[in-house]
């Protein structure tokens, strides 16, 4: 196994580890915050706020692992009335336009957060509201990152990739 193998393999475990993490607390604090209402009539005030952060940051988290091998919502609609022999062409032409729709997307974010940084904004708690909207710049950037490789990686390649990784487990 060479080193890109290893990287990338731990860049998915850091992924799914993230995954894991936002949803089990977004379950443990929800089951809390439902419990402590309904036995004792009280609430912490920013676990709602909290876990409205998590649905963001593990819906993008998720929009990331989801491109890994390709493997996400589409539309597909014209694959199936095209030659074989353009699918290849078409496919790359589509992962070049998310590419730079993704970066479009997080360029503004960042310029977003920016902003949430220099006025200081609160999102809940004390918590500064550019910690909490970081996710937004940072997975579209990632996305766009995995359409580069799927982009100049055959398809093929990263199949593989996925399938070591699932008998490692």
């Amino acid at each position: 196994m060479n080193i890109n193998n290893k990287f990338i393999k731990s860049i998915n475990f850091l992924e799914d580890s993230l995954l894991v993490v936002i949803l089990s607390s977004m379950i443990l604090l929800a089951i809390y915050q439902i419990i402590s209402r309904n036995l004792f009539s009280e609430g912490i005030v920013w676990i709602d706020p909290l876990l409205r952060t998590l649905v963001l940051w593990v819906g993008l988290s998720g929009a990331v692992v989801a491109t890994r091998t390709d493997k996400h919502i589409k539309i597909d609609v014209f694959l199936k009335y095209l030659p074989d022999k353009l699918l290849p062409y078409i496919r790359r032409g589509v992962y070049l336009f998310t590419i730079l729709i993704c970066l479009l997307i997080s360029w503004h974010a960042t310029r977003f957060v920016i902003s949430e940084y220099e006025y200081g904004t609160v999102a809940f708690s004390g918590i500064p509201a550019w910690l909490t909207a970081i996710i937004i710049p940072v997975s579209f950037c990632l996305i766009a990152a995995r359409y580069g490789l799927l982009l100049f990686v055959s398809q093929a390649r990263l199949t593989m990739l996925d399938v070591d990784e699932q008998v490692e487990k």
